[in-house]
């Protein structure tokens, strides 16, 4: 029952919740930065949170598989930004759903979404709740609230193994996924860093950005079709390789966050498990030099699956390099081919630009089963990204997020700096001269970066919110006026929601809210994410 139950206060399970033993271990790291001695506070027990009544009641004919009771309420309030959890931590819920559905079936989710509908309830889409940018929150102006979780429908209907791709339903969580793709030697190869924790249908919602720095980046990428429940009724897109007619209706639906229906299954195309890899870890004197041999490489489309570069800050803490070098991360992998040619040209491009890698250190797998990208630096890297574990350094004392952007060659000098000045006094105004801003970049195009800024600080327990808020707001501010994506892979949400409307064209935004008029008329779906009401 426990290993099953979603966690209230991290991503994930109760399985997954840190240990005391790991929070202590934060707390005392939290201490050697600050100076300041916090206890990790304690996880209040189900029992003992306040939670205000539900304000509808569940008919007889839905009550198998929706659901008033108060455990359930409670782990359907928070998505998985720190913020949120801090408050779950802090045993605050003031914005409760008032029921939760589990849809085992079309059928049954046909007959939640119709009871919603008909009842003018505020319907919220939730996938794995490991949305960061306020993406799954009920709205505090909601009378009355339902969380729909796909969480049931988690099954693998169909695989086309002659067009390699499958068709999953929205539910289902990517380790599953991947292991009943694995008997049959194939793969999705779609790592969002929230991967063990998130849905099919979250990733399609949510347009996620998975394991690929380059070519395969997006979910959008592996899409072939898509079926969704609106209150219009079904919307089903043809299941094609292509297709030049129009514009794309899986297009329409690839980061709609629950605004327009909800995706009950999803086609994506598939690959044969990778045999052949090779990687290699390239330092750099010049965080600058380092960037444009990431530029020469992805231009010469070569296609690595892994080319990512981090600051001297990052490579330090998240790779252990010593020093004050940037650390840029090559890994290719192949089914049917050896990647060595391809290691090989990548880093004399590298070296080419100032790039430093001892040959022994460049790492090929011939298909002999040799590891790859688990030693040194580049392992330690890989260490610290994988395993996300949201919740252990909730109220120590120490604020930490993250932001995200793309932006085209020519531009991205002069937008890092940029960046880096603007938000940088802006964490010093909240946080003080202790905190820092640092920067890697996790996919690139040939036509520019896809840079992820991290910072955090020392910050006094209580004024969290406010610290952060101020922040965020630069950060916001900055990368617009700056000609960048308010959003890389994280998605809008509210959180972004009023950025994103001074990035895309007015027009745009007309046409959005036409088609949540058609689809959704009363506003019921996720009510403030991504567009105003109509």
């Amino acid at each position: 029952m426990e290993k099953s139950r979603r966690s209230f206060w991290t991503w994930g399970y109760v399985a997954d919740e840190p240990s005391e033993v790991q929070r202590q271990a934060a707390a005392k790291a939290a201490y050697e930065r600050t100076g300041i001695a916090v206890e990790p506070p304690p996880i209040p027990a189900i029992a003992d949170i306040k939670l205000r009544k539900p304000r509808l009641a569940v008919p007889s004919f839905l009550s198998q598989f929706v659901t008033s009771e108060k455990v359930d309420r409670i782990t359907h309030t928070y998505g998985g930004h720190s913020l949120e959890l801090l408050r779950a931590i802090r045993g605050t819920f003031d914005e409760p759903p008032d029921a939760v559905a589990y849809p085992e079936t079309e059928s049954q989710l046909e007959q939640v979404l119709e009871w919603c509908v008909s009842n003018d309830f505020t319907t919220i889409p939730y996938g794995g709740g490991t949305s960061v940018v306020w993406g799954l929150n009920v709205p505090q102006d909601a009378t009355r609230a339902v969380s729909i979780d796909l969480e049931r429908m988690n099954q693998i209907l169909e695989v086309d193994e002659v067009s390699r791709a499958a068709n999953f339903q929205a539910g289902i969580l990517g380790p599953s996924l991947e292991a009943q793709l694995k008997a049959r030697g194939l793969t999705l190869r779609h790592y969002p860093q929230s991967f063990p924790w998130s849905t099919v249908g979250g990733w399609v919602a949510t347009r996620s950005g998975g394991h690929y720095a380059t070519n395969h980046t997006h979910i959008d990428d592996f899409v072939e079709s898509i079926r969704m429940l609106s209150p219009a009724g079904w919307y089903e897109s043809r299941r094609l390789p292509g297709s030049g007619a129009g514009p794309s209706p899986d297009r329409m639906v690839i980061g709609s966050e629950g605004t327009l229906g909800i995706i009950s299954s999803v086609w994506l195309r598939l690959q044969k498990r990778p045999v052949f890899r090779a990687s290699a870890g390239v330092l750099f004197d010049d965080w600058m030099r380092g960037t444009e041999a990431v530029r020469a490489i992805v231009q010469t489309k070569l296609y690595p699956a892994n080319l990512r570069i981090l600051d001297p800050v990052e490579a330090r803490n998240a790779a252990g390099v010593r020093g004050n070098q940037a650390l840029l991360i090559i890994g290719f992998e192949s089914a049917d081919l050896p990647q060595r040619l391809q290691i090989e040209q990548a880093v004399a491009v590298a070296r080419v630009h100032g790039g430093v890698v001892h040959d022994d250190d460049v790492v090929v797998d011939d298909g002999t089963g040799q590891a790859t990208g688990r030693g040194g630096s580049v392992g330690a890297w890989r260490n610290a990204f994988i395993g996300v574990n949201a919740g252990v350094q909730l109220g120590l004392g120490v604020l930490s997020d993250t932001f995200e952007t793309a932006i085209t060659w020519d531009r991205w000098p002069t937008f890092d700096a940029t960046i880096r000045h603007e938000v940088g006094k802006a964490l010093q105004e909240a946080l003080g001269d202790a905190a820092a801003l640092s920067c890697r970049f996790t996919h690139v195009y040939p036509d520019g970066p896809a840079p992820y800024y991290s910072f955090s600080g020392p910050v006094a327990l209580g004024q969290e919110q406010e610290a952060w808020q101020h922040i965020k707001d630069i950060a916001n501010q900055t990368v617009v006026a700056a000609g960048g994506t308010i959003t890389h892979h994280h998605a809008v949400g509210r959180m972004h929601k009023e950025a994103w409307e001074q990035q895309r064209p007015e027009l745009f935004g007309a046409m959005l809210r036409s088609l949540k008029q058609s689809l959704d008329p009363r506003n019921n779906l996720n009510p403030g994410v991504l567009i105003d009401s109509c």
